[in-house]
Order: structure tokens, then C-alpha cells, then sequence
């Protein structure tokens, strides 16, 4: 597994620390990791190690630029943040702008990934209106307080989903599905049968909370559904 070199970077007056993962070669893109709701964590350092074997330049990015003691308390944290969509979004656009200021990643085109509340978050960058070619959320939630107009999502989106996650319930999906056609975005959906929120993560199994649970074949197939993506537009 390749190191991780603290980025520091700001939103604002809010210091931040990113984690960078880099590929032995010339990167082929840079990506922004965004965390799950517990911010950067063994499972994200796993993530942004597996890009940059893949030959991709990984930022994990900073939700909060504190330390989150415990999955518990990153609850309030996150509520802190998202309150306000502007303020979550900002945050969000100090990533990227973080990775793209970095000097290997200049020329480089650029996507986003994300894990459950991160997957939400690469969503919103793309709602933004963000210079992405790609972003591609797993096991992400999927509601919006500002729902992107015609013409607004540059990026092309990856949405890998648990047809069985209690918190992504049906009816977000059809939600989410018209809010793309009417924004005229490129997007593809996978869904997968049975499958519940965290399914990318083998320690949800371990948290105690039925809503969340890891599953082996949709970890291994919405990976590769990103890499082959990737490949797609990265070459």
C-alpha cells in the first residue's frame, strides 16, 4: 500500500488536511475521495491505496478538519455540515480545488468518488456544477436540497446502490432518476438486489445496525463498474 502524504488545504477559515495516494506512474486522472460520514478512516486509506494501483492520483478529502473520536460522533458533524447546502458544497469544492492546485494533477482530467454520506457529497459536486468528468457514488444518499437545473451536471454519473438500503428507500430512487433527466445528465444506475447501505465496507457487519451490511459480490462489481468507467474515459 502506497503512503499517504498529508495535503493541507482551507475552506474559507476551516483548515483542513487531505491524504494523498500516488501512483508509481504518470497518474492517468486525479480523483477526490470522499469519505464516509467518519471521515478519513482505515477503509478510505484502503480506497485511496487501491486508485493509485490502479494508476490514478487519490485526494481523500477532509469533512470536517477535526478529528472524529468515535462512528458516533461524527453524526452531529455531519448534520453541522450539510444544515446549510452552500456551506456543504463549498466544502466539497475546496477539495477538488485542493486536488487540482497540486502540481502533478495540473494537466490531469479529473472525477470524484464517494461512500455513503461521500457519495452524496461526489453528487453534489456534480450538482455544483463541477469540472469532473466523472463522479461515481457507492452505497451514497441520494436527496438533494438543491436539485441540479437543465444543462448544470458536467460530469458523467455512476450510481451504485443497494436495491434492499433502508435509507435510500425506492422512492428516492425514482426521485433522483427524474432529477437527472431533467437535468439532462449522462448517467447510469446499478442496483443491486438484496443488498443494504455499506455494502463496499467489510466492518459494517461489526456496527450492530441492521441497515448496514457488507456484501462481497456488489464491493467487487461496483469497483469494477467505476474502473471500467475510468477506463472509458481515461484511456
Amino acid at each position: 500500500m502506497p503512503d499517504l502524504q498529508p495535503i493541507p488545504y482551507r475552506d474559507g477559515t476551516i483548515a483542513l488536511t487531505g491524504w494523498l495516494a500516488r501512483p508509481a506512474a504518470q497518474p492517468r486522472a486525479a480523483v477526490v475521495v470522499f469519505p464516509t460520514i467518519a471521515n478519513v478512516n482505515a477503509a478510505m486509506e484502503r480506497r485511496a491505496a487501491m486508485l493509485a494501483e490502479a494508476g490514478y492520483l487519490a485526494l481523500i478529502a477532509d469533512f470536517y478538519g477535526q478529528a472524529v473520536e468515535s462512528f458516533e460522533a461524527s453524526g452531529p458533524l455531519a448534520q453541522m455540515l450539510r444544515t446549510d447546502p452552500h456551506t456543504y458544497r463549498a466544502r466539497l469544492r475546496a477539495a477538488v480545488a485542493a486536488l487540482r492546485a497540486l502540481p502533478e494533477a495540473a494537466d490531469l482530467p479529473m472525477a470524484a468518488i464517494g461512500f455513503c454520506m461521500g457519495g452524496q457529497a461526489a453528487l453534489e459536486a456534480a450538482r455544483d456544477g463541477a469540472e469532473l468528468a466523472a463522479v461515481v457514488s457507492f452505497h451514497g444518499l441520494l436527496d438533494t436540497q438543491l436539485a441540479a437545473g437543465p444543462g448544470q451536471i458536467k460530469a458523467r454519473i455512476l450510481v451504485c446502490h443497494g436495491d434492499a438500503d433502508p435509507m435510500v428507500p425506492r422512492a428516492q430512487v425514482m426521485v433522483f432518476w427524474e432529477e437527472m433527466d431533467r437535468a439532462g445528465a449522462d448517467w447510469h444506475f446499478h442496483c443491486y438486489s438484496g443488498v443494504r447501505h455499506g455494502f463496499t465496507d467489510p466492518a459494517s457487519d461489526a456496527r450492530g445496525f441492521d441497515a448496514v451490511k457488507y456484501n462481497a459480490s456488489a464491493d467487487r462489481q461496483s469497483w469494477a463498474a467505476m474502473l471500467s468507467l475510468f477506463d472509458e474515459l481515461f484511456g
